[in-house]
């Protein structure tokens, strides 16, 4: 039996990798050359728990549980089964094993010559599949980059009649009207009950009925930016103490200050480490460059045009992606039924 190395003893870096059922293709390094599995033919692994395949033609350690080494015989090409349980994949049992329902598939066998042109093609098909989805998440990540790009650009390049303000100079904090509930105590409702990065719960009663922008207050996100820290909220919500709410007069202002916020790095102003935190007070004294209402409308304006068609190019490139996978699922499906 090969040696197999558990996750937490992965190396960054060594003379012989890891392949486990993970989905990257190697998940780490070994140093003793000796626990390696040797390859002369290429063999496939199959992730017991995950479904993950891979084709692997180099030596190896074997990583953590759940990994089967399936060497074909001389009479199946290795490249043709790992296709063949790719166009037959089982229903996923969670975390449960499935290598068992490989016992009950009949893999189709026509001679080695066959299996291997059949193997070109797919090879040659999948190439260029492979170049189409880089293609579609590169502009995918480019369109959503768009307004961000923008954004940027105009802040920095702002012009120097561009006053400078506080947050308190052109909005009302209203933080102390802020009512945490526990989850225990929420009494399910429509109306949305917001905290720090967004809607966490929906409860019967609320606070406030009216346009606002809630800041993310403290949490991780304050400073990953896996969510919004600055989000507009609109007729009844009902908001905890983990958000800072802020009334505008003018609902233009309002947008403005999301965007600019949205675009800027909150660290100097954020303290603690293992919980990030921006309080009120540090809130207060962000700098927020302002220009004359007719610039703001502009900019906000044009933020609106660049989010709609970023929506529109995202959707479009998720899609081809989508695309590309429904391709491949019925290309695989038309290699096994003989009509390749």
């Amino acid at each position: 039996m090969p040696a197999k190395i558990p996750r937490k003893s992965f190396l960054a870096s060594g003379p012989v990798p890891i392949v486990s059922q993970e989905a990257d293709f190697i998940n780490g390094y070994w140093e003793n050359e000796a626990d390696a599995v040797k390859v002369s033919e290429p063999l496939v692994v199959f992730g017991d728990h995950t479904q993950v395949l891979k084709l692997i033609d180099f030596d190896f350690v074997v990583g953590a549980d759940g990994v089967k080494l399936l060497k074909p015989k001389q009479f199946l090409d290795a490249r043709f089964l790992k296709y063949f349980l790719e166009a037959n994949p089982f229903p996923s049992l969670g975390y449960a094993r499935h290598y068992r329902h490989i016992s009950n598939l009949e893999v189709p066998l026509p001679p080695i010559e066959e299996q291997e042109r059949i193997v070109a093609v797919l090879d040659q098909a999948f190439a260029a599949l492979d170049r189409a989805r880089a293609n579609a998440e590169a502009n995918l990540a480019d369109a959503e980059e768009v307004l961000e790009n923008w954004l940027a650009l105009i802040f920095e390049r702002r012009g120097g009649d561009w006053q400078q303000v506080g947050l308190p100079d052109i909005s009302e904090n209203l933080d102390r009207q802020r009512v945490p509930i526990t989850k225990s105590d929420r009494v399910a409702g429509s109306v949305p009950y917001y905290g720090a990065s967004g809607v966490v719960d929906h409860v019967a009663d609320y606070i406030f009925d009216e346009d606002l922008l809630l800041v993310s207050e403290d949490g991780a996100n304050l400073l990953a930016r896996t969510y919004p820290i600055a989000f507009s909220i609109s007729g009844k919500s009902w908001v905890n103490n983990h958000a800072h709410v802020l009334r505008f007069e003018d609902r233009t202002d309002q947008e403005f200050v999301r965007l600019y916020l949205e675009s800027i790095s909150l660290k100097p102003f954020i303290s603690g480490m293992a919980q990030p935190k921006l309080n009120q007070k540090a809130l207060n004294i962000i700098p927020i460059p302002f220009p004359d209402a007719a610039t703001r409308q502009d900019i906000v304006e044009e933020a609106e045009r660049l989010t709609g068609l970023t929506t529109r190019a995202v959707g479009q490139y998720e899609k081809a992606l989508e695309d590309i996978n429904d391709l491949r699922i019925s290309i695989l499906s038309t290699a096994f039924k003989g009509r390749l």
